[in-house]
């Protein structure tokens, strides 16, 4: 039974940081590729982050530069430093590996306002 759970998230003023985690566990988590996703009201969720088994990574445009992926997979966990934060990165945000494509947490929260 594949189970991910994302915590970390809060209310942030603009321009300000959050970390995000989440720990996966019915997967042999180190050789799998794990992403980050949001979704914001009324949108569709999105990739966000991806990084794969060998730590390579790739960001969606819009948090390029100013989010980091990262993974520890001795402690089976994936992580999302988000900095310089914007009204637009308002939403739910979830991991999951994309090999297990059925498998979603229950996301966290990330509310960024004045």
């Amino acid at each position: 039974q594949v189970q991910l759970v994302e915590s970390g998230g809060g209310l942030v003023q603009p321009g300000g940081s959050l970390r995000l985690s989440c720990a996966a566990s019915g997967i042999g988590f180190s050789r799998y590729t794990m992403a980050w996703y949001r979704q914001a009201p009324g949108k569709q969720r999105d990739v966000v982050a991806t990084i794969t088994s060998g730590g390579s990574t790739i960001y969606a445009n819009s948090v390029k530069g100013r989010f980091t992926i990262s993974r520890d997979n001795a402690g089976n966990t994936v992580y999302l430093q988000m900095n310089s934060l914007k009204p637009e990165d308002t939403a739910v945000y979830y991991c999951r590996a994309p090999s297990f494509p059925a498998y979603w947490g229950q996301g966290t929260q990330v509310t960024v306002s004045s």
